[in-house]
């Protein structure tokens, strides 16, 4: 028989959620944000991209895998997508006590409980989600039953980009290609699949003057929060558009890039975070099943005469990247290295190399 602690999900809109602990017993705030992926939780809580947020599964039973063991490989972590979690906390229906799987190290809660991240249970998601969905992404904060209380809080009106950043430059691998990889957040997936591709990554924190360096190839990665915040990376990126050295970004990185073509970027009224968002290349008939997180767009009208969106999202029609009409830039907003998700389009990273 577990023994749990009564935890409540307070909305901002004075909605309250009670349900039970089975993580990190502290109270927490952040902006609560949902997932329609069925598979995919080591992935999704080790994903910078969810810095400040209080992720919600739409899944109904988790934890019944566990998570797997702390692995390094060439520096990167084998099976996670970061160094550590970076969701503010995690919010299911139904937590399986129980897991198994031929690669589980430990339970998700004793896991959640190392990292001092709060996650609670016995919600109702499908109530929760239909409000997310109806008044758009709401700010939280979970309290558990006797602790304290704290106030509301907007992770989008701090860097999000900067707290997750690397701090230094980092090189991996020893291709004869140079690829410098701007850290907004990067999914260590990302780091994979170029290094696959035999290339040297020479990753750099995301206000780094790159351009002072000798490279092949830019490559702009996803990272967490609103892309307003990354002015000086717009700069550079700008700079280095000067030349015709290729560019690939993907999510944030298709923001930034957007930005330093002249768009504008805004907020999603809940934003895209799933498995299986429906892309098409644009002026063909060609679709494509995608994995997404994010919470802001580029918005299409703006983009300026050299530029035209390469992806458009079937579900709303939002933007799904962007390409450069002469010179070799191009981006995309979702996940093509889609750890966990569909590998549909994984090939961008092959377009990518042979640009180098």
């Amino acid at each position: 028989m577990q023994t749990t602690k009564k935890a409540s999900l307070i909305l901002d809109d004075g909605t309250v959620f009670v349900g039970k602990s089975f993580g990190y017993e502290k109270p927490v705030a952040g902006e609560v944000v949902f997932n329609t992926a069925m598979t995919g939780y080591p992935e999704s809580l080790t994903d910078p991209s969810y810095s400040g947020q209080i992720l919600v599964t739409t899944y109904p039973l988790i934890g019944n895998y566990g998570v797997p063991r702390r692995e390094k490989v060439n520096g990167l972590s084998r099976f996670y997508e970061s160094e550590k979690i970076h969701v503010e906390a995690l919010v299911v229906s139904d937590y399986s006590f129980e897991y198994s799987h031929w690669n589980a190290d430990k339970s998700l809660a004793d896991w959640l409980k190392e990292e001092q991240v709060v996650g609670i249970y016995d919600i109702d998601t499908r109530e929760l989600t239909k409000r997310l969905r109806e008044h758009g992404s709401m700010k939280g904060k979970i309290v558990i039953d006797g602790g304290e209380d704290i106030e509301f809080v907007d992770p989008n009106l701090s860097n999000l980009v900067a707290k997750v950043s690397c701090k230094e430059v980092i090189r991996y691998g020893n291709g004869q290609k140079k690829v410098v990889l701007v850290d907004c957040g990067v999914k260590h997936n990302i780091i994979r699949c170029l290094l696959k591709r035999d290339v040297t990554v020479i990753r750099v924190p995301w206000d780094y003057d790159f351009n002072t360096l000798d490279y092949d190839g830019l490559f702009i990665s996803n990272g967490p929060g609103d892309p307003d915040m990354c002015g000086i990376t717009v700069e550079h990126i700008r700079q280095a558009m000067s030349g015709i050295k290729p560019i690939f970004g993907i999510c944030m990185g298709n923001q930034l890039l957007s930005k330093a073509g002249g768009a504008r970027t805004y907020k999603l009224k809940y934003g895209h975070r799933s498995h299986n968002q429906p892309v098409r290349q644009v002026g063909t008939n060609r679709c494509f099943i995608t994995s997404q997180n994010h919470g802001f767009a580029v918005d299409n009208s703006t983009l300026g005469a050299d530029w035209e969106p390469l992806f458009i999202n079937m579900n709303d029609g939002t933007n799904e990247g962007i390409r450069h009409k002469s010179k070799p830039y191009f981006s995309a907003q979702f996940h093509p290295e889609a750890a966990s998700g569909p590998t549909d389009t994984e090939f961008l990273f092959d377009e990518f190399v042979k640009l180098l």
